[in-house]
């Protein structure tokens, strides 16, 4: 068996990080939590996070992506970087492709990706500008020639099913719900557990050098309308639908003050225009997770929503 290479991961304490160091550990990688010492000690509940880490086995490196020295010396120790950060730090990101450059030793970086794949997406704004940064970044990267994968995982579960995607309600809904468009669109739902450890897979496998992951497991290529569908057999009860036509959904974005704007433009995008689901996967640029790790026993969307029901 070839040495497990060691991961870093910037953006640990995140929303989509604490998943990805707890796989990366889980399947075996020296992991490596790059934080801010401010986090560690000023945020009660990511304090509590990286006391799990720690119990994990993952060693912490304290630093800030603004700060080129520390950066650099973190990226030296590992084989493999891989970028969580949020939304307002994307375009920092040119920070850490500065700092592999420099380090040289890095096999694989991948970016803060975790959505649709921002070079095949038809959106309006504000996510044609969100979706613009990760763009951006993927350019600078191949500009610099650093190996990379990039991880398409479309919708996730955790943010979407628990409430069916209804603006500001923390339940699924059981009298009525507002589905946008037709309903019929096929989209992709992937529990961040199972987005983590296909990423996690992914970094020493040399099919996915260079290439795009997509996470495309069968189970969960759903309609809006399949969705609701799945709900309502759980609670034995038909829902009233409320359909929003595009053109509303297109002036409620207008209307709307950030980050429902931009909330309202990524569901526009993935449920409504259908781009999850809308171009077939090329060898020359692509491949799916769940092909190429069968063996990982996927949580379908069905299973997702008995724990809800």
């Amino acid at each position: 068996m070839a040495e497990k290479s060691k991961i870093l991961v910037i953006g640990a304490t995140g929303y989509i990080g604490k998943f990805i160091v707890d796989a990366s550990a889980k399947l075996g990688h020296p992991t490596f939590a790059f934080v801010r010492e401010s986090t560690a000690s000023s945020n009660p509940e990511k304090s509590k996070l990286i006391q799990s880490f720690k119990s994990s086995g993952v060693t912490l490196i304290y630093g800030d992506i603004h700060d080129h020295e520390s950066l650099v010396k973190a990226i030296k120790q590992v084989d493999v970087v891989i970028s969580t950060v949020a939304g307002l730090q994307l375009p920092d990101q040119v920070k850490i492709i500065a700092a592999i450059k420099e380090a040289g030793n890095v096999k694989r970086f991948l970016p803060s990706e975790f959505g649709t794949d921002v070079d095949r997406v038809h959106p309006v704004e504000p996510a044609a500008s969100n979706f613009g940064l990760k763009a951006k970044i993927r350019r600078a990267i191949e500009a610099e020639e650093i190996p990379y994968t990039y991880v398409v995982s479309n919708g996730f579960a955790g943010y979407f099913l628990p409430s069916l995607g209804q603006p500001n309600a923390q339940v699924p809904p059981r009298d009525k719900v507002v589905i946008l468009g037709d309903g019929n669109t096929k989209a992709i739902i992937v529990a961040e557990e199972d987005v983590a450890t296909y990423t996690i897979k992914a970094v020493d496998d040399p099919r996915t050098l260079n290439k795009i992951l997509y996470m495309r497991p069968s189970a969960n290529i759903l309609s809006f309308n399949e969705i609701v569908a799945l709900w309502e057999k759980k609670i034995a009860k038909t829902l009233e639908k409320i359909y929003v036509p595009e053109s509303q959904l297109l002036k409620n974005i207008e209307d709307a003050s950030p980050p429902m704007n931009l909330i309202l433009a990524v569901c526009h995008s993935a449920l409504v225009k259908g781009d999850a689901t809308n171009f077939e996967i090329e060898a020359s640029f692509g491949v799916e997770a769940s092909q190429l790790y069968p063996e990982v026993k996927y949580i379908t969307v069905d299973q997702f929503l008995d724990k809800l029901a």
